[in-house]
């Protein structure tokens, strides 16, 4: 079962890197938002990972809280976008 978690925990770094690698060089605020979005994905994958490593449920609001910040954030940026336009 650890060598699951470092696989996974590889997995979700590399995922994190190249999506902050596009956050930073991305040609559009449309690119940088859906990285900044999936990094909060990503940070939730890790609450929810950290969670069933150690066997508890101490992370859920947080990993709900996050979840919500990049829904919300994810809507009011398409909505500024569409009004823009």
């Amino acid at each position: 079962m650890s060598a699951v978690i470092y696989v996974v925990g590889g997995i979700l770094a590399l995922a994190a890197g190249l999506a902050l690698y596009r956050a930073v060089l991305g040609p559009s605020i449309l690119d940088r938002v859906l990285a900044l979005d999936v990094v909060l994905a990503i940070i939730g994958a890790a609450l929810v990972l950290n969670m069933v490593v150690n066997r508890h449920l101490d992370n859920l609001i947080l990993l709900v809280a996050i979840s919500l910040i990049g829904f919300i954030g994810s809507v009011t940026v398409a909505r500024f976008v569409t009004d823009r336009k």
